[in-house]
């Protein structure tokens, strides 16, 4: 199983200490109630060799560079390894000659917002909603200070841990599985990221306010959701499901986001990227068994969903605190 100790050691001394309270407890009664699978995910993570990376870079990809190729041999055992962890959502990572090509090319994502941010060196990041934990690398890789991520989903955990294990085992970052309606407001982050979990919330304000209540003042908010066209009042509200999903509950305009993040007190709330979700984005791979975007769509008009509501649009806001 996996051993979050070093964790809490890391942010004894740190502004994340008052964690300390509440989160070893939470941790064990996770481990009581996790998914029946977690038990042999995570025997995976133990399974992969230790290998010593010559160079890790993470400035312009999640990649791990082998002081020496692996044989065939050695790449086939830790592929298939890998692939026990299927499937694998957000990516992709290079990984000693391994290319694990996700369902999302998340570093799409990541260079569209990246221009946007106040500078990550040396801050305490909250990453939300967090996958395997592709976008923490990134932001390693421009030089955070610690990187928390937090997702519920034991199979990111297990992914996560694989990823990092690959990494030489770097630690400076985490992925703690809860969710943030778990957390206690610690005020402790300079800058929280809250990618594609928004529309996912049945109290989208609520979130918000949880949002805001892990930064310290003056720090940004990074928040990217899926939005429709038209003004302060327009939110579509999806009768039974969108895009197949079904707990996708609201998606407001960006103006009526501008205006949910300025009523939970918010200050300087921008607008800096929309953007239609491409098939080269979001695709069916071989580390993916399930359907993808090309599957959510009207097979015969793109610019709608297979319900018949406008197709996947993302917009990135900043905010601070």
């Amino acid at each position: 199983m996996i051993d979050f100790r070093p964790f809490y050691q890391q942010i004894a001394a740190s502004p994340l200490s008052d964690w300390l309270e509440t989160l070893p407890l939470q941790l064990r009664q996770w481990q009581k109630n996790a998914h029946g699978d977690y038990a042999k995910w995570a025997k995976v993570v133990d399974f992969l060799p230790d290998l010593q990376a010559k160079q890790i870079n993470l400035q312009s990809a999640v990649e791990a560079v082998p002081n020496q190729p692996l044989s065939d041999g050695e790449q086939q055992r830790i592929i298939y390894h890998l692939k026990q962890l299927m499937p694998w959502r957000k990516g992709p990572y290079h990984l000693h000659g391994i290319y694990v090509d996700c369902e999302w090319r998340s570093d799409f994502k990541w260079e569209r917002v990246l221009p946007h941010l106040a500078p990550l060196q040396g801050r305490t990041i909250l990453d939300v909603g967090c996958g395997s934990g592709y976008h923490m690398w990134r932001m390693v890789g421009e030089g955070a200070n610690m990187v928390v991520g937090i997702d519920p989903t034991e199979l990111f955990l297990c992914q996560f841990e694989a990823v990092r294990k690959l990494l030489n085992n770097d630690r400076r970052a985490h992925l703690i599985p809860l969710g943030i309606e778990q957390m206690q407001p610690l005020a402790a982050f300079d800058t929280v990221f809250s990618m594609g979990v928004l529309y996912h919330r049945k109290s989208p304000l609520d979130h918000l306010s949880q949002l805001r209540d892990q930064l310290v003042n003056g720090g940004e908010l990074v928040l990217e959701t899926l939005v429709i066209d038209g003004d302060v009042n327009d939110v579509l509200v999806p009768a039974d499901r969108y895009a197949k999903m079904k707990n996708v509950y609201f998606i407001p305009s960006v103006a009526a986001l501008i205006n949910w993040l300025e009523k939970c007190g918010f200050k300087q709330v921008r607008c800096v990227d929309v953007e239609i979700t491409s098939l080269e984005e979001q695709r069916k791979t071989e580390w993916l068994e399930n359907e993808s975007l090309i599957d959510f769509l009207d097979p015969y008009d793109h610019n709608k969903t297979i319900e018949g509501y406008p197709a996947p649009k993302r917009a990135v806001i900043l905010a601070n605190k």
